[in-house]
């Protein structure tokens, strides 16, 4: 069976940032930045290395400055063209996305992660397409989604990112049942959504990188609400375990950041800015004094 090339990704940007307030009161929390670039900006760079070629955001009330971010600046652009800044005209070129690369669709009410990826299944059509999560931030030589988009070459059916966690903290996941471990690939034969601890079924943790059949879009029509009385997405993957399209979960290969909250923020702040060559010297130094005041003040 021929495997169709993924060339579509929806990006769930609707969330309103709670966890972030007063930032995100006047600014949508996907366009806080890591050092100098937005958290969209790693997910849309992502997508494109891996083949991406139409990006989809699931947006809500107050994201504006999304559309904005992502359009043309005429007189910016011609500001520093006058001044002769190239390179900074350059920085800006990834900003840029052509006319019609991305749409936009609204979810105008907080259902889920299933109900905000069911709002693009017209713009995905009978498709198969991918699923990145902006919070989710990966570091890897690879990017993620790339190394997942080859695995999936091989297998087709439905494929998710996964890293063990430790099993105190596999409620906060979904979390895969494995039926078999080929080592990077793990066929999966069950899928729970943020299991207590002494019921998880592996330390296999899903988080926010999926590619998927357009089954999931038909399944999530059901609108059966699961975990925290929302209509989740692990719930839809999971009814097509034993059907014709498998399951699959994907070690990848890097660090995941948790930018969803305050503390995987900040670590993902400083290991970015670490590998910076044009910061790291100047910022490594400035943390050597910071730890060793912390010290001397013990």
């Amino acid at each position: 069976m021929k495997i169709k090339k993924i060339t579509k990704a929806v990006f769930p940007v609707a969330g309103m940032g709670t966890r972030f307030l007063p930032a995100t009161k006047s600014i949508p929390k996907e366009i806080m930045t890591l050092v100098d670039r937005p958290l969209i900006q790693y997910a849309i760079d992502e997508a494109r290395a891996a083949g991406i070629k139409e990006f989809i955001f699931v947006t809500s009330r107050g994201k504006s400055a999304l559309e904005d971010y992502f359009d043309i600046a005429p007189e910016l652009e011609s500001t520093l063209r006058k001044a002769g800044k190239k390179e900074l005209l350059e920085v800006l070129k990834d900003t840029n996305m052509d006319s019609g690369a991305i749409a936009y669709v609204r979810q105008n009410r907080p259902m889920g992660l299933g109900h905000a990826v069911w709002c693009a299944r017209r713009l995905i059509g009978n498709e198969p397409f991918a699923v990145l999560l902006p919070d989710d931030v990966i570091a890897a030589e690879k990017p993620c989604l790339q190394q997942m988009v080859e695995a999936y070459a091989e297998t087709g059916g439905n494929m998710v990112a996964t890293m063990e966690v430790a099993p105190e903290k596999a409620s906060a996941y979904g979390v895969l049942d494995v039926a078999e471990d080929m080592g990077s690939i793990v066929r999966a034969k069950g899928m729970v959504e943020k299991p207590k601890a002494e019921d998880a079924p592996s330390n296999l943790a899903v988080i926010g990188r999926y590619i998927l059949s357009p089954q999931v879009l038909t399944n999530l029509n059901q609108m059966k609400q699961g975990a925290g009385g929302e209509i989740q997405l692990t719930d839809a993957i999971a009814q097509e375990i034993g059907g014709k399209e498998a399951v699959y979960g994907y070690r990848f290969r890097g660090k995941r950041y948790d930018c969803g909250s305050k503390a995987g923020f900040l670590q993902a702040t400083v290991a970015f800015a670490l590998a910076r060559p044009d910061l790291q010297s100047e910022f490594s130094d400035y943390l050597h004094d910071v730890i060793a005041q912390q010290k001397a003040a013990q």
